[in-house]
């Protein structure tokens, strides 16, 4: 967990017994490739590290093919459906690991405790919603202001490893385009 440490780190110094109390509250947790963690109409209940693996962020429908892929957490970020997490309301939208995914996870009761007894949870709060934030409002930047050519470009050229991971259906629906004008897309770059 040494590396959560050094990734929060970069933006504050923890002191070793903010970090201890912290880090007591952490759960590992390993899902397989393609895992529903949180489901539609749940409440969640955790803020992830994502250690290892990629999470996508969409909304379901009756037909897959249908469904609405939002958003994609990597690797050294942070994971939630932090609406439902701060609300206490279920959430409209599920998280589902697209490869295998190690994370690192805190409860909201965890959490609530190391607010009220330690600086620290304060800071990862604080650094959690900052993230989810900067998230959302690039999507919706790049929603209004981007062609879906330069999103799929954007999304590979932060994460060129991901062309291997993540399914070409779940891209078209990111960046906002059917799966034939995505396929148009890629011969025109390629």
């Amino acid at each position: 967990m040494e590396f959560i440490r050094q990734h929060i780190e970069e933006i504050s110094v923890i002191s070793d017994s903010d970090w201890d109390y912290f880090s007591s509250k952490l759960v590992k947790r390993v899902f397989k490739k393609r895992t529903v963690f949180l489901k539609y109409g749940e409440v969640e209940n955790h803020i992830s590290f994502i250690s290892r693996g990629v999470v996508r962020l969409y909304l379901p429908k009756e037909l897959k093919e249908k469904e609405v892929t939002f958003g994609f957490s990597f690797s050294n970020q942070f994971i939630s459906a932090y609406d439902s997490f701060l609300t206490r309301v279920a959430s409209l939208y599920e998280l589902e690991t697209l490869c295998e995914t190690t994370m690192y996870s805190i409860s909201y009761t965890d959490l609530q405790d190391v607010y009220h007894h330690s600086q620290f949870g304060n800071l990862i709060g604080r650094l959690t919603a900052e993230r989810l934030l900067l998230l959302k409002s690039k999507r919706e930047q790049s929603l209004l202001n981007e062609t879906a050519e330069q999103r799929y470009v954007n999304l590979f050229k932060e994460r060129p490893e991901l062309v291997t991971i993540i399914p070409l259906k779940y891209v078209s629906s990111y960046i906002g385009v059917t799966p034939q004008a995505l396929s148009r897309i890629r011969k025109r770059i390629c």
